[in-house]
């Protein structure tokens, strides 16, 4: 009982003697991807009353919601280039300022007319699925300088589950928002907190080399540990652009990418459901309120959360057992 007692206090004090910035930026990177997500559900808690107010069908309503997906697509390997060229705090924090102008702007779509307004918002939905396509490489490329690798499967497990911890937290302030105020304000009250959000991101991130905060023993603690830290330092050398494309051909013929790959679009397609359709078809195929569907939308919104952060815990758990890598990320 005291050697077990002695060796946790000796654990705890060797982690408060490293030091806990990373937890900081695993933080910073949390908040960025719940607002993320807000951004991406407005729509679907404000569709329903779009419809009513500008006549529009579902297809119709299932084209602005695609127009996301459209541009998440085309903006994902450029973007994931710009986080490389220019360093992730700078082309994330700017894409952070820029989504959330975008959704904002949606709120101010009511006075137009019905084809002006489908129209704008298309194009603003398409705006904003491209300027959020760097996000999710983003956040891969800071935990992977930030973490070691022992640590990774859990940080990495944390962002993603703010996917679902965003729908717990705003589905329900979104349904109240257009109940009590109208759909215009689901826009301009989560824009607004992005942008606020953007503006924190560019005093709190940076690289482990250039962090003013950031002490010596938790470098070198990050460094021995597999962290990429010089990932943002200018200077470095960047590939040719034929070698990008070498790399990129191995990687897109590469049976373990192809099966992640295979992996996330249908992971995508559940998640991009309960995100769009989910609130609506509450509404109007269950009767419920916009409110009671926002309340509604939590329930697996929770599960998500509690799976992804247990599968994250449970995969470093494995590892530092003695599994094998592919078993221990697997495994969950």
């Amino acid at each position: 009982m005291t050697l077990s007692r002695s060796v946790d206090e000796s654990t705890i004090a060797s982690t408060l003697k490293i030091g806990k910035v990373r937890y900081t930026i695993l933080a910073m990177i949390f908040a960025v991807t719940v607002i993320n997500y807000a951004d991406r559900a407005t729509i679907s808690i404000a569709g329903d009353s779009i419809q009513d107010e500008f006549g529009i069908s579902s297809v119709t309503l299932g084209y602005i919601f695609s127009a996301f997906g459209w541009a998440y697509l085309i903006g994902q390997i450029p973007g994931g280039w710009l986080l490389d060229r220019y360093g992730a705090k700078k082309v994330y924090g700017w894409a952070i300022v820029t989504w959330s102008t975008f959704t904002v702007l949606q709120g101010f779509l009511g006075s137009f007319s019905m084809g002006t307004a489908v129209g704008l918002l298309v194009g603003l939905r398409f705006l904003v699925g491209l300027t959020e396509s760097p996000a999710f490489p983003g956040n891969s490329k800071i935990v992977s300088a930030w973490f070691p690798a022992k640590e990774r499967g859990t940080a990495a497990s944390i962002f993603n589950s703010a996917q679902y911890f965003s729908t717990v937290v705003f589905a329900p302030i979104m349904g109240w928002l257009v109940t009590a105020l109208g759909w215009e304000h689901v826009f301009t009250v989560i824009g607004g907190i992005g942008i606020a959000l953007g503006l924190i991101w560019t005093k709190v991130v940076y690289s482990p080399r250039r962090h003013p905060r950031l002490k010596k023993p938790e470098f070198e603690y990050i460094e021995a540990g597999g962290a990429l830290v010089d990932m943002d330092q200018p200077g470095q050398k960047q590939q040719a652009g034929s070698d990008q494309l070498r790399y990129m051909k191995l990687l897109l013929t590469n049976r373990m990418t192809l099966g992640v790959f295979v992996g996330q679009f249908f992971i995508t397609t559940i998640t991009w459901f309960f995100l769009t359709w989910f609130p609506v078809y509450l509404v109007q195929e269950r009767g419920m309120s916009i409110l009671e569907a926002g309340f509604i939308a939590v329930l697996p919104a929770i599960c998500g959360f509690v799976g992804g952060i247990s599968g994250g815990l449970i995969s470093d758990a494995l590892l530092r057992l003695g599994w094998s890598l592919t078993r221990a990320r697997k495994t969950p």
